[in-house]
């Protein structure tokens, strides 16, 4: 029995650990991926390196990234598009495995509370008969 209080206090610190690492990273990509309404475009406002020309897209690449401007070339506009919309994917799917680490937990120490009291009243039901 004197294991028990230990164990609760270990998840309890593990759990906040967990949490201060998805909710502290959730809020450094909040802060990376506010975006100002402006007027005009970015292209206007912003300096930039154009890095590579634009290309045709080879089959691989129109069928994993899909967007294409209209005359069929791929610009670095459209793949930093995709990644911010990975990115927020990503956050989505850790969000998800929060709640269901959280929820799988709660069930555990509810199975785990519901197994000791049927062990202890089979215990009590052995003492009492004896």
């Amino acid at each position: 029995m004197q294991l028990k209080p230990r164990v609760l206090v270990l998840q309890a610190l593990f759990w906040s650990l967990v949490s201060l690492r998805v909710f502290g990273a959730a809020l450094l990509s909040e802060e990376k991926t506010t975006v100002k309404q402006q007027s005009a475009p970015c292209w206007l406002l912003e300096d930039f390196v154009v890095t590579a020309e634009c290309s045709p897209c080879t089959a691989f690449q129109d069928h994993v990234l899909g967007v294409l401007r209209a005359d069929g070339l791929r610009g670095a506009s459209q793949l930093h598009q995709i990644q911010q919309g990975r990115e927020r994917l990503f956050w989505r799917f850790e969000a998800s495995m929060l709640v269901l680490t959280l929820s799988s937990s709660v069930v555990v120490v509810l199975r785990q509370r519901l197994l000791d009291r049927l062990a202890s009243e089979k215990v009590r039901r052995q003492i009492e008969s004896i």
